[in-house]
C-alpha cells in the first residue's frame, strides 16, 4: 500500500484558512482532480481490452443504490429540534401500535372528520405509487434502442413518483421554523416534520427486477414477520397485478423470520394477510438453526446460526408451489370460449416436475450456478410473454428447460437466507446490512427448477424514512438525518435505560458546550444536581451521553462525537430488534 505524504500542522492550518478564503468567495476554488488513482498491480487483461478490476468496479458502481439526498435545512432544523424536543417519559402503552386504519380508531370528536379526511388522503396519494415498468420490446431492437426507451419511461415515472411524495411530505419548512425562535425562554412546542420517504432511484437496480420477473413462472414476494405491511407496498402489490404478470406467473406471500416474532405473532399476521389478499397463499419459513461451534474454545461451545429450514415449513412452501404448478397448467378463463385457440395452447411452465425430488433436495449437489439466466428464446414468429407482444399470453412459445421461481422483496427481508436454507449449506452472501446482493443470482434446486435471488429494493411507499431505517429497508450508513431516527427510537425504546446512560448534565466532569445554536447547559454541583430519574431526555442528550460513556470526541474541537454515537446506537437497536 502506498505511504501517506506526511502533513505537518503548519500545512493543515495553510488547507483550513484556504478553505474558508474559498468559501467566503476571496480566492476562486481550485479545479478539480482525479481522485481515482490507478492501482498499483498490473491489470489482468480480458477479451474487450480492459482490465477485470475496473470492469467489477465499474459493475459495482452501476449497482450502488441511488435514494433521494435531504435538504441542508431540513438536516440543521431536525438536529435543532433533536436538542429542544423533550422525550415523553414514560412511553405511552399505544406509543408501539402500527395504527392501519386511523380514521377508524379515532375517538368520537370534533377532529374524527379531520382525521378520516386524511387518512382517506394518504391512501389515495399511497395508491397512485407502483413501482417502474419496463417497456415493451423486440428481438430486432439494438440495445441501444431498449436503454433509451427504458431510460426515458423511467425518467417520467420518476417525476411522477416525486410529485406524489412531495405532496404527501414537504420537507421545506416556514419562518415558523425552529431556527427563527430558538432565543425564546418559554417551553419550545414545535413538533418533530415528517421525515420524506426513500425508494430506489437507480435505473440499473430496477432492471434486476425486471429481468428476474421475466424469466419467472413462480414468485415468492419475502415479507418480515416482525410487520409485513412494511414490505408489502401498494407499489409493488400494483405492478405485480399489471397483466403482463399477472397473466402468466403466480405469486406467494411468504412470511420470513417466523422463529424471531413466534408463532402466536406469526399466526395473527396469517390471518390478517388472508383477509387482506384473499387471493394470495401464504407461507411461512425460518431460515436459521441454533448450533453449538465445538471447534470455539469455550467449554460450552460458541452458538452459531446453521442454515435450516425445519420439515414443516419446507413442507408448506412445497406444496404452495406445487398448487401454483398445477394453476399454470391449466387453460386461461378467457380461451375456454374459443375452441379454435384452447386446441393450439400449451402451457407456459415446464410441464413435468418432481416435487419428491424438490422436497427432499439437499447437500453438495443443490445450489450450483445456472449456465444461462434467461428463458429459452421463442422463434421470431411466435410471441414472447411480456415482451413485445403485448399482455396476451395463448402459451404457443416453447416449452422452458426449467421451472423458474423469483425470489423478490425489499433489502433485509431474508431472501439470501432463504435460499441457503432451503440447500441446507450457504451458497449466497447474506448479512444483516441490507443491500448486499447487489446482482440477481440463479441457482439449480433440482435439475428441473431454478430459483432467482433478486436484489432488494426500496419500494416507493409513503412511509417515513426512519421507519424504513429501523426496519431494516436503508442502510443507516446512507441515512444522514440520524438524529432524526433516534429521537423517532427514543419514543418508542427507553434508550437511555437500555444502553445505561448517565444524563450529561450529571457527569462528573462535564465537557464544555460550545455549540451557538442552543442555549448553554446549566450543570449544577453536589446537592443541587437533580436525580436521574427527574431529567428530561432529548435525542441530542441521548446522543452526547452514549459518546461520553464510549470516549467518542471529535478530533478537533473534543467535543462528544454524537454522529459516530449516532450510526452505532441506531446500528444496535436494529441488531436488537432482529
Amino acid at each position: 500500500m502506498q505511504r501517506k505524504k506526511p502533513f505537518s500542522a503548519k500545512q493543515r492550518k495553510a488547507q483550513l484558512q484556504q478553505k474558508r478564503a474559498i468559501k467566503r468567495g476571496d480566492i476562486d476554488p481550485p479545479p478539480p482532480q482525479d481522485r481515482h488513482k490507478k492501482s498499483r498491480r498490473a491489470a489482468v487483461p480480458i477479451a474487450d481490452g480492459s482490465s477485470s478490476r475496473e470492469a467489477v468496479a465499474e459493475s459495482t458502481r452501476r449497482l450502488q443504490s441511488h435514494f433521494v439526498k435531504l435538504p441542508q435545512k431540513f438536516l440543521e432544523d431536525t438536529k435543532q429540534l433533536a436538542a429542544i424536543l423533550h422525550l415523553p417519559r414514560p412511553i405511552p402503552a399505544d406509543a408501539a401500535l402500527l395504527h392501519i386504519d386511523a380514521a377508524a380508531i379515532a375517538s368520537a370528536s370534533q377532529d374524527l372528520a379531520l382525521q378520516r379526511s386524511d387518512s382517506e388522503e394518504s391512501q389515495n396519494q399511497a395508491a397512485k405509487l407502483t413501482c417502474p415498468k419496463r417497456p415493451k420490446w423486440r428481438y430486432d431492437m439494438s440495445k441501444k434502442e431498449v436503454e433509451k426507451n427504458e431510460e426515458g419511461l423511467f425518467g417520467k415515472w420518476l417525476d411522477q413518483a416525486d410529485e406524489i411524495v412531495n405532496d404527501w411530505c414537504d420537507v421545506s419548512m416556514d419562518s415558523s421554523s425552529p431556527s427563527n425562535s430558538m432565543n425564546s425562554a418559554s417551553d419550545v412546542t414545535h413538533e418533530m416534520p415528517r421525515a420524506p420517504t426513500s425508494f430506489e432511484r437507480n435505473l440499473e437496480v430496477w432492471r434486476q427486477l425486471w429481468r428476474v420477473t421475466e424469466i419467472s413462472q413462480i414468485i415468492l414476494i419475502l415479507l418480515d414477520s416482525r410487520c409485513p405491511l412494511l414490505h408489502f407496498p401498494p407499489s409493488l402489490s400494483a405492478y405485480l397485478s399489471s397483466p403482463h404478470i399477472a397473466n402468466r406467473t403466480r405469486t406467494i406471500l411468504v412470511l420470513t423470520k417466523v422463529d424471531i416474532t413466534g408463532h402466536t405473532r406469526a399466526d395473527e399476521w396469517t390471518r390478517f394477510l388472508k383477509i387482506k389478499f384473499p387471493r394470495l397463499p401464504i407461507v411461512r419459513v425460518e431460515a436459521y438453526a441454533d448450533t453449538v461451534n465445538p471447534e470455539s474454545g469455550a467449554a460450552a461451545g460458541r452458538r452459531a446460526h446453521q442454515p435450516h429450514i425445519p420439515p414443516k415449513f419446507r413442507q408448506s412452501l412445497v406444496q404452495a408451489l406445487r398448487e401454483m404448478h398445477d394453476e399454470l397448467l391449466q387453460p386461461p378463463d378467457r380461451l375456454k370460449g374459443h375452441p379454435e385457440r384452447l386446441a393450439k395452447w400449451k402451457p407456459s411452465v415446464r410441464r413435468n416436475v418432481s416435487w419428491d425430488a424438490v422436497l427432499s433436495a439437499q447437500g453438495g449437489q443443490v445450489g450450483t450456478a445456472v449456465g444461462g439466466a434467461t428463458a429459452p428464446r421463442p422463434s421470431h414468429d411466435e410471441p414472447r410473454p411480456g415482451g413485445a407482444s403485448g399482455d396476451e399470453d395463448d402459451g404457443s412459445e416453447t416449452e422452458p428447460e426449467y421451472l423458474t421461481i423469483g425470489l423478490i422483496g425489499q433489502p433485509n427481508v431474508g431472501k439470501s437466507s432463504l435460499l441457503n436454507a432451503l440447500f441446507g449449506i450457504p451458497k449466497v452472501k447474506a448479512s444483516r446490512t441490507p443491500g448486499k446482493t447487489k446482482h440477481f443470482q440463479t441457482l439449480f434446486w433440482t435439475p428441473e427448477v431454478r430459483l432467482v435471488d433478486c436484489p432488494g429494493l426500496v419500494m416507493p411507499n409513503l412511509i417515513p424514512m426512519e421507519v424504513q431505517v429501523l426496519s431494516g429497508i436503508l442502510p443507516i450508513s446512507r441515512v444522514s438525518a440520524i438524529p432524526l431516527c433516534i429521537y423517532h427510537a427514543a419514543r418508542l425504546l427507553p434508550l437511555e435505560r437500555l444502553f445505561n446512560l448517565t444524563h450529561p448534565s450529571l457527569t462528573e466532569a462535564p465537557v464544555a458546550d460550545k455549540r451557538t445554536w442552543r442555549e448553554p447547559r446549566v450543570v449544577e454541583s453536589g446537592s443541587e444536581r437533580k436525580a436521574v430519574g427527574e431529567q428530561k431526555w432529548t435525542a441530542m442528550d441521548i446522543l452526547t451521553a452514549y459518546a461520553l460513556k464510549k470516549g467518542w470526541v471529535t478530533a478537533k474541537a473534543g467535543r462528544p462525537d454524537v454522529n459516530r454515537a449516532g450510526n452505532f446506537s441506531t446500528s444496535l437497536i436494529f441488531v436488537s430488534l432482529k
